[in-house]
């Protein structure tokens, strides 16, 4: 007789394996345990084979009964269910390894390995969030624009247009990556250039006034948090280098003799030389007695063999009562250098974007080299700690009379 609900349910487990069959080799096996298999009994070329059909009530009846059909159909075509299934598992481990999550992960980790840690985790978590859900499974050759496009629109939903813009960016990297592995035809994002508006630019906030920055150097002057983050935050004006270059700056790379500090530029792997001012070398010199045995010239409070925390400078803004989205944030040093180096002091916007270690292309089609207006730049460098020094203490600066070149 038929199997039904009622009976499977009911079936209790015995002192040993028994079986309730459903006709044309389909039965549930009812272990000692309690536990319910659907298996399928067939003949294939002579010898007798059994495959699973799954467990109960995962698998209900129904669904077995559809699978047994299957079973019997393949058979019925000269083909063993059994090895057609194991094709079909190894086609699906298969398209796993060629799916858009498997490789989107792969070239997290074998092409952004050259960046910070943060920036690999931004970038994975925006495809976890936004495009692993939907398209993660799929073959990425199976992918269409349209697909990418509603993940998109998802994100634009949510009214963060950059977001949207820079997994766009990072996945377009990633249909190349595939394109070059063979397992892509093509960049699929090329299709979509304009499907997504452009965001709104926003500045990180700054202080470009002489008198603001009078009362941000005075503030930082009081700063009575830790001695580490507090000779960072002095530090961090002095320089203006990014956030992520400061906090991790390695003593590897700090000549003090020679006044220099070089190291590779994260953003463009560009060699890069900052001329130490007199200031910024007392600076350094004072450190070196608590982390000089350390590689990190600002190593971190928890563990000080991993560099200061990415969020340290801006806390200690915030903790000085400035607000960093609105007033300054680590990176508003930058925009407060440029700004007052050329409008107030005069100096060539050319030997400020070189200090900068910004990509400009100059006459020869160079994009950027480390030495060049290096004498130029040690004395703006100079000037600049100067400045700073007399705005602190409220003197009248003079500036460069005519444009440093």
């Amino acid at each position: 007789m038929a199997l039904n609900d009622t009976a499977i349910r009911n079936a209790k487990p015995k002192a040993a394996p028994f079986k309730l069959s459903d006709g044309g080799g389909l039965f549930l096996l009812v272990n000692t345990n309690g536990s319910k298999w659907w298996r399928h009994s067939y003949r294939y070329d002579g010898k007798q084979k059994t495959i699973s059909l799954g467990v109960y009530p995962d698998v209900c009846l129904k669904d077995a009964r559809a699978k047994h059909a299957e079973a019997r159909k393949t058979l019925a075509q000269g083909i063993n269910p059994s090895v057609d299934r194991k094709l079909e598992k190894a086609a699906r481990l298969e398209d796993g390894k060629n799916s858009f999550e498997f490789l989107a992960r792969d070239w997290v980790t074998t092409q952004l390995k050259s960046l910070t840690q943060s920036h690999r985790d931004r970038t994975l978590k925006r495809f976890e969030h936004y495009l692993f859900p939907w398209i993660g499974n799929q073959p990425i050759k199976s992918i269409k624009a349209p697909d990418l496009l509603d993940c998109l629109r998802r994100i634009q939903k949510l009214n963060k247009l950059e977001t949207a813009h820079r997994t766009l960016q990072a996945t377009g990297q990633v249909f190349r990556y595939a394109v070059q592995q063979g397992l892509a035809t093509r960049d699929i994002t090329a299709d979509l250039r304009g499907a997504i508006p452009a965001p709104t630019v926003k500045h990180m906030a700054s202080l470009t006034e002489p008198d603001q920055v009078a009362g941000l150097l005075k503030a930082i002057e009081g700063f009575t948090g830790g001695l580490i983050v507090q000779h960072a935050l002095k530090l961090a004006p002095l320089v203006f280098v990014r956030p992520g270059e400061l906090r991790r700056a390695k003593w590897a790379d700090i000549d003090l003799s020679a006044a220099e500090w070089k190291y590779q530029v994260s953003k463009t792997k560009t060699e890069h030389i900052v001329p130490l001012s007199k200031q910024a070398l007392a600076i350094f010199s004072a450190l070196h007695p608590i982390s000089g045995n350390r590689e990190f010239v600002f190593p971190g409070a928890h563990d000080p063999k991993k560099p200061m925390s990415d969020a340290a400078i801006n806390a200690a803004l915030k903790r000085l009562g400035y607000d960093t989205q609105k007033d300054i944030t680590g990176h508003g040093f930058r925009a407060m250098a440029r700004t007052i180096l050329h409008e107030r002091l005069n100096f060539d916007p050319l030997i400020i974007e070189q200090q900068l270690a910004h990509r400009v292309p100059d006459a020869l089609g160079s994009a950027y080299n480390r030495t060049k207006f290096l004498a130029q730049r040690k004395l703006m460098m100079q000037h600049w700690a100067d400045y700073l020094d007399a705005l602190r203490a409220g003197s009248n600066v003079v500036a460069i009379k005519d444009k440093v070149a």
